[in-house]
């Protein structure tokens, strides 16, 4: 039998109809026998149930129909300021309580700006049409000078790579990390509720790398136990011009063994000067260095999913992945395609 369309008659009608049929079944009747009597569907008369249980009877009495009255919805062009803002400015730059665009900080600008009050869903439901995700931040820091960071990849990179190209020399990009045995990455999957468990040593060990890397796809490294100094930074540039097939630009970041007397003394010898120039980084720009990609690279993989008893295990597993990536340079010139350092890959 097929029920009646209820969404015809009047409000009042409609809660009549609930108010007789949840009776007759309170009175004995069951709900397959009360859907038809009054014409009206089985799930129809359980979702009235739940509502009467929640609600009382007075939830059973009809709320006004249509769209309510007031704005409930962004308007276009309302989507469109809000997008700019949460794009190129960040919440404490609008003195909004918060550090990060979340849900919530996003809802609180709709509110401060055009006094419309949204659900943390349909904010969600807003960023994900607008092309957001939620995403890690990178740190940034505040002594970064943008405008430097501007003309390094407008002006100072561009000229170097025509100096590099005229002088057929190979450019590589350097920089050096610590690794630690207790260093942590991924996760694991567990029952929920119970945290993995993964066995390690209590103690705590290290070494160091230096490397470069060249969107050709070459790698160098070197591995060593101890502090990084101008020794140890000699020591590899002496390496790298010995293994160089021409000569050497090296891009570094401006670490202060990078710029000691005693290295500008090895790189201005007569010998050295034909072989190797060193070029310096804007302050506080790791992003735009290919070779960390390299570094986290080797924490999530050669360390951080690896577990070293001692720091020879460590430094031989450090090491034999460096051997095995290094024999992979579709690997290495991939490191080149993350979006911060694209720039460099030709």
């Amino acid at each position: 039998m097929r029920s009646n369309d209820a969404r015809s008659l009047t409000k009042s009608a409609q809660s009549e109809l609930r108010r007789r049929t949840l009776t007759a079944i309170d009175k004995g009747m069951t709900r397959i026998e009360a859907a038809k009597v009054f014409g009206v569907s089985y799930s129809v008369i359980g979702k009235w149930q739940r509502r009467r249980r929640a609600g009382g009877r007075a939830a059973l009495t009809e709320d006004r129909r249509g769209r309510p009255t007031g704005q409930t919805r962004l308007a276009p062009w309302q989507a469109a300021v809000i997008v700019n803002l949460i794009t190129d400015r960040t919440p404490d730059q609008l003195k909004l309580p918060f550090v990060l665009w979340t849900r919530q900080a996003v809802r609180e600008l709709i509110r401060e700006r055009f006094e419309l009050s949204l659900s943390i869903w349909t904010v969600g439901r807003h960023l994900r049409r607008w092309g957001f995700t939620p995403q890690k931040p990178v740190r940034r820091a505040w002594e970064r000078d943008d405008a430097a960071v501007r003309r390094w990849l407008k002006v100072e990179y561009p000229h170097l790579r025509r100096q590099a190209k005229a002088a057929k020399a190979e450019i590589h990009w350097g920089d050096e990390m610590g690794l630690r045995s207790d260093h942590q990455a991924g996760r694991s999957y567990s029952p929920k509720g119970q945290t993995p468990v993964i066995a390690g040593t209590g103690q705590r060990f290290g070494c160091n790398i230096i490397s470069t890397v060249t969107n050709r796809g070459t790698l160098r490294f070197m591995v060593f136990k101890h502090r990084f100094t101008t020794a140890v930074f000699i020591e590899f540039l002496t390496r790298l011009v010995r293994s160089a097939p021409g000569k050497v630009f090296l891009i570094v970041d401006g670490h202060p063994v990078h710029k000691s007397a005693a290295a500008r003394r090895w790189l201005n010898r007569e010998e050295n000067r034909e072989k190797i120039s060193l070029f310096i980084l804007p302050s506080y720009s790791p992003d735009l260095n290919p070779d960390e990609v390299l570094n986290n690279d080797v924490k999530q993989n050669a360390v951080g999913r690896c577990r070293a008893r001692n720091q020879q295990d460590l430094i031989a597993d450090v090491r034999g992945y460096l051997r095995s990536t290094q024999k992979r340079p579709d690997i290495v010139s991939n490191y080149f395609q993350a979006p911060s350092v694209r720039y460099a890959a030709t």
